[in-house]
């Protein structure tokens, strides 16, 4: 038996324990391979694991990977909020802040973590702005494998539309929360039009409205992942990350900082709050950061 390697269990995105985004953070990954990663994130069977690896530069805090249970991710939000949150607590405990980055495997992520009310806060720079992609999707395509009627899609000016900021997304707008409180997602229906790679959807399903359940949150968002079997996500930063452009393009902000709530599985019995944070310039999107609590759930030792 090996001496084991530490592990913890955040919820990320809440402030209170058994909501959000569950994810594990193995903080001594070294000499791991990469199908050993892939098989201790199957183990754990969270949306995502991160693992912390000694950082390439010494300037850095740590090399940071992360997997589904299924495949490795080039960068994703609550990972990051998690692991930053959880290298502090280990470093210097819940009174200090910290500033420092993590080497991803999109690039280099700047995290910034501190003390907001009874718990820490984390966020990050987007290591990539938010980019348009082509998307061949009629409305009623669309409305039809979220199982909607094709005019509770779109609201105002925003209509359908392809994003990524490192992950892709497919971003919908829809009526009102109990548009989104109805949606069945139809997989086959959703892989007619969905970006594909290896004969699977790459840009999962992120739907959302003006109308909030939290009068302090200005939008109210689901995120779907295709697959067999699909599944919810709690919380994503990947996904507000990319809707940043969607806000862009369509709500037009005005120069300066502007900053949005969004909420994020209600529906599942998990509710998430992500900060986005947008700087504007020129009528264009010069940066932007995600933001969120996280608060441990458990911790223990991976005899691997």
């Amino acid at each position: 038996m090996t001496s084991g390697r530490k592990f913890f269990v955040y919820d990320v995105f809440t402030e209170n324990r058994l909501a959000g985004n569950p994810l594990a953070v193995v903080v001594d990954a070294k000499g791991l391979d990469t199908a050993q990663m892939q098989a201790i994130a199957r183990e754990f069977n969270l949306s995502e694991t991160s693992f912390v690896l000694p950082p390439e530069s010494p300037k850095h805090k740590a090399r940071v990977r992360i997997f589904t249970p299924d495949y490795e991710m080039p960068f994703a939000g609550h990972p990051t909020v998690g692991t930053a949150i959880a290298l502090t607590e280990m470093a210097q405990g819940n009174d200090l802040a910290g500033i420092f980055v993590l080497e991803e495997n999109i690039g280099l992520v700047r995290c910034a973590v501190n003390k907001v009310g009874d718990s820490l806060f984390a966020e990050f720079d987007l290591p990539k702005l938010p980019e348009p992609m082509p998307l061949a999707a009629s409305t009623d395509a669309v409305a039809a494998a979220l199982g909607l009627a094709p005019h509770e899609i779109g609201f105002e000016n925003h209509h359908v539309s392809l994003w990524s900021a490192g992950v892709p997304y497919i971003t919908v707008p829809v009526a009102d929360t109990k548009v989104a409180a109805r949606i069945r997602f139809d997989n086959e229906a959703w892989f007619t039009f969905s970006p594909r790679k290896n004969d699977s959807a790459v840009a999962s399903a992120y739907v959302y409205c003006r109308e909030t359940v939290g009068h302090e949150n200005a939008f109210h968002a689901r995120m779907i992942v295709p697959g067999s079997p699909s599944y919810e996500d709690p919380a994503t930063g990947s996904a507000a990350a990319a809707f940043a452009g969607a806000i862009m393009e369509f709500d037009r902000p005005t120069d300066g900082a502007q900053r949005f709530w969004i909420e994020q599985g209600i529906e599942m019995g998990r509710p998430s709050r992500i900060r986005l944070e947008l700087e504007i310039s020129g009528g264009k999107l010069a940066s932007a950061r995600i933001g969120g609590h996280a608060v441990r759930v458990a911790e223990g030792v991976l005899l691997v």
